[in-house]
């Protein structure tokens, strides 16, 4: 007989149904969700839109150290013991964004086996995401960096062969992102363009031939 087809878990539709300990927030382009310092008391769950998050240093230094799309948590730290945020998560565009009470999300882990499962293959691959960033940094060119950076953004294989568009990343956010100066953004970007690998049509359009760019010698 033909093994059945096990339907995926479904986050978005399983925190759907909680009827107490969460709030569903509509948010503006470029409005904070939570700001470095402030008390860690739940966790975020992103059901449409983009959220960046950064990290600002004594000296005033920021970096971005991810930009996160829908289907993604944040600000789980508090589940480990973190009192105060880390880092600040602001919006991109408008999100759809869902807040669960930090007592709430331990007990719908605890309870709650395939939440669980899926809540903890989102953190590996985001341990995952964390240590091919530093391989980047330490190996890879500005340029090639870029080039990763940017199929990331469009989500390049993750649903589709379609070239999404990547919409409010600015040239100074992706000089955080990759590590280098504005000005070296800007000329890549122009090459790019030249290539053919992005456009601008109503917005930035990545295209997958960006992959020879990361895949180069």
């Amino acid at each position: 007989m033909p093994s059945k087809r096990t339907t995926p878990f479904d986050p978005r539709m399983f925190l759907a149904k909680i009827s107490t300990g969460k709030a569903v927030h509509f948010y503006g382009e470029g409005q904070p969700i939570f700001a470095q310092g402030d008390d860690a008391n739940a966790v975020f769950y992103i059901e449409e839109g983009k959220v960046k998050l950064t990290v600002l240093s004594r000296r005033g230094k920021e970096a971005v150290i991810a930009i996160l799309g829908p289907g993604s948590f944040f600000g789980e730290g508090c589940l480990a013991g973190q009192l105060q945020r880390t880092s600040t998560a602001t919006c991109l565009d408008h999100p759809c964004i869902v807040r669960i009470e930090k007592k709430t999300m331990i007990r719908l882990l605890r309870e709650n086996p395939a939440f669980e499962g899926s809540f903890m293959a989102h953190l590996l691959s985001r341990n995952i995401r964390i240590e091919e960033d530093l391989v980047d940094q330490f190996f890879n060119s500005s340029e090639k960096r870029l080039a990763r950076v940017l199929l990331l953004l469009a989500r390049f294989g993750k649903k589709s062969k379609a070239e999404p568009l990547v919409t409010k990343i600015n040239q100074e956010t992706l000089a955080a992102m990759v590590g280098t100066t504005r000005s070296r953004i800007s000329y890549f970007m122009n090459k790019f363009k030249k290539l053919g690998f992005v456009r601008y049509d109503g917005g930035l359009q990545v295209r997958s031939s960006l992959l020879n760019v990361v895949l180069r010698d």
